[in-house]
């Protein structure tokens, strides 16, 4: 009897853990695949065997059995087609150094004419080989970028079986490992955009809104009339906020490469993601899961924006599901054997036309979207469209450099502001607790907010989220301490009239 044994991954949230693959040769005949192999995978056998016999070697013809281990966890996908092609083979002695398959994690999809494919994940799958102290990685040749930002661990690109079994046979003349230059790629692609606020004349009251929003993290919803700007301000809200950490990029770049979004295979996210799902979206789009548990638009949207134009056409039942992600800045999937998290912080900014109807139906205009969502929304500003006569002669605003500058010193005043609270990075994350310990009021900015509380019979959460947005206006000034004015803009931000365009 011959047995060897390998090395893959799979994948379990944002993470990857190692699988185990396994392969005996006795006498006897017939093939068995075992250790909760989807039907993707028990299918790879009839690829495996193609693959094979097309560059040229032959397929055992002996009792084999291919043990996927733990045995309890469900294997899905067709990334386990390479690593269970080369344990076949080097069974079979047609590997000259059979034992280099056990330090390395190999992955990949097989075509029949031996191509390897890309797989979806590869840079958690990475992340975890070199945390398993693994000698080296092999991938797809589309995989190599994205899995070789990992340093410390030696990932070979591969274009077809023929060059896999070559790694083991020839070591000697194997492939050279992947350099990738993750750190000056990233720099040198952190900061280009295509838009600018300057690209946009007037609605210099929503560019100052969405300055504040940016600099406290705050919620953002847009109420105005088609043609009023709303889409092109909300798409220029990233050229705003400060650029990505290497830190942020590295877990936004997971998210995206477990959902297999294109861009992630070129290196790391360089750029704050911003995501604009359709109202058409289901529930799991937009949060997540699945029959295999996929990250959903507020994930793809982490360290980033996601932006619902024409809020009110969304179904109620898909913006409740956002009510705890909103608050907890992640997504918790439960399935009956496994409990996922999808990391899901992101700046929320919708868009939707004013009610224009009779005053008797504006209740069931506001029932398609929840008070409870509404409540969780910092900013609520009225957008009016700027007459195109006005607009010739208007000069251009702030450009989105200049906008960035204060952005940025207000967000260097709430580190410090935070830096005994490691989970809290901006005004927008305050606890009721620290809302009430930082966001003191003198007894003119008392009265100002008691008097819009009672007139517009707020909630006790919509008094904290004022609170708030005064503290970050504070901060767009420098001030220590949040005076009247400041107060007032934050009221100004918060009037449910503008729901009826007023």
């Amino acid at each position: 009897m011959t047995l060897v044994k390998t090395f893959g991954s799979a994948l379990h949230g944002v993470d990857a853990f190692p699988i185990t693959i396994e392969v005996s040769i006795c006498r006897g005949v017939g093939y068995s695949m075992v250790g909760l192999p989807d039907n993707a995978v028990k299918e790879s056998l009839q690829r495996v065997e193609t693959a094979i016999r097309t560059i040229g070697l032959h397929m055992p013809r002996y009792r084999m059995v291919i043990n996927l281990a733990p045995a309890d966890v469900k294997k899905t996908g067709a990334g386990f087609d390479l690593p269970i092609a080369l344990c076949i083979l080097a069974a079979s002695g047609q590997l000259k150094y059979p034992h280099r398959l056990a330090s390395h994690v190999i992955m990949g999809e097989l075509a029949l004419d031996g191509t390897i494919l890309p797989v979806r994940g590869t840079l958690p799958m990475a992340i975890r080989a070199r945390a398993d102290s693994m000698e080296g990685m092999l991938v797809a040749r589309e995989n190599e970028c994205e899995a070789g930002m990992v340093n410390k661990l030696k990932v070979y690109g591969l274009k077809n079986l023929e060059e896999a079994v070559d790694f083991f046979n020839n070591p000697s003349i194997a492939a050279e490992p992947v350099t990738v230059y993750t750190r000056e790629d990233f720099l040198e692609r952190h900061d280009r955009y295509e838009v600018d606020y300057q690209d946009i004349k007037g609605q210099e009251t929503a560019k100052r809104a969405l300055q504040v929003a940016a600099a406290g993290g705050h919620n953002v919803l847009l109420i105005g009339p088609p043609g009023a700007g709303k889409t092109m301000l909300a798409n220029r809200l990233p050229t705003i906020l400060p650029p990505l950490t290497m830190k942020e990029s590295l877990e936004t770049t997971r998210v995206h490469s477990i959902a297999n979004l294109p861009g992630c295979t070129g290196g790391l996210v360089a750029q704050r993601p911003f995501r604009a799902p359709h109202h058409t979206i289901s529930n799991v789009a937009l949060v997540g899961g699945g029959s295999i548990p996929q990250p959903g638009e507020i994930s793809l949207a982490h360290n980033g924006v996601l932006f619902l134009d024409e809020l009110s056409e969304f179904r109620r039942s898909v913006l409740d599901v956002m009510r705890q992600p909103l608050e907890e800045c992640k997504v918790s999937i439960s399935r009956a054997k496994m409990s996922l998290v999808f990391p899901a912080d992101f700046m929320l900014v919708a868009a939707m036309n004013p009610y224009t109807g009779p005053a008797a139906h504006i209740d069931r205009f506001m029932n398609k979207v929840s008070g409870p969502l509404l409540d969780r929304i910092d900013i609520q500003l009225a957008v009016k469209p700027v007459p195109f006569y006005e607009m010739e002669n208007m000069e251009t605003g702030l450009s989105s450099r200049e906008m960035r500058k204060k952005v940025l010193q207000a967000r260097a005043i709430q580190q410090k502001r935070f830096s005994d609270h490691p989970h809290i990075s901006t005004n927008a994350g305050m606890s009721g607790k620290l809302v009430h310990e930082i966001c003191k009021l003198k007894e003119a900015g008392k009265r100002l907010l008691y008097k819009h509380m009672e007139r517009y019979q707020l909630s006790a959460r919509a008094y904290d989220r004022i609170l708030k947005v005064s503290r970050t206006i504070a901060d767009l000034a420098g001030s220590d301490t949040i005076e009247t004015p400041h107060v007032a803009e934050a009221i100004y931000y918060r009037k449910p009239d503008a729901i009826q365009g007023h």
